[in-house]
């Protein structure tokens, strides 16, 4: 059994894409921003896997950084994520670190409480 990849393709549009290896049909992919799942997600058959498109909100594309978390709906494993930095660029900028890391959080606390509610 091979492990479930996500590999970056381009960001083009306001579009971001990238292809999905694994040895089963995924699940569809959760995608989180600010803590949000976002709607505009598609994935759809390719060769030697499945192609994801994630529409990145208008919200986005604004100054800051701003980090998207790609996860599995059903275990909520990561598969891999994303971040947007716009603005003025900084050398060596730890936001997009810190970012990441806080999307990752809300990823785990939701985890946490399904798991909890599903408990009770």
């Amino acid at each position: 059994m091979t492990q479930t990849k996500l590999t970056f393709i381009r960001f083009e549009n306001g579009i971001w894409q990238g292809h999905i290896q694994a040895s089963s049909t995924p699940n569809n992919p959760e995608v989180s921003y600010q803590g949000e799942t976002l709607s505009d997600v598609d994935l759809s058959p390719a060769e030697n896997g499945w192609d994801l498109r994630i529409q990145v909100p208008v919200a986005a594309l604004s100054e800051g950084v701003h980090t998207f978390v790609v996860a599995d709906a059903a275990t909520t494993e990561k598969l891999g994520s994303f971040t947007v930095i716009a603005g003025e660029p900084a050398a060596d900028d730890l936001r997009a670190e810190i970012d990441l890391l806080r999307a990752e959080l809300d990823m785990l606390k939701r985890a946490f409480r399904r798991i909890c509610r599903d408990d009770t």
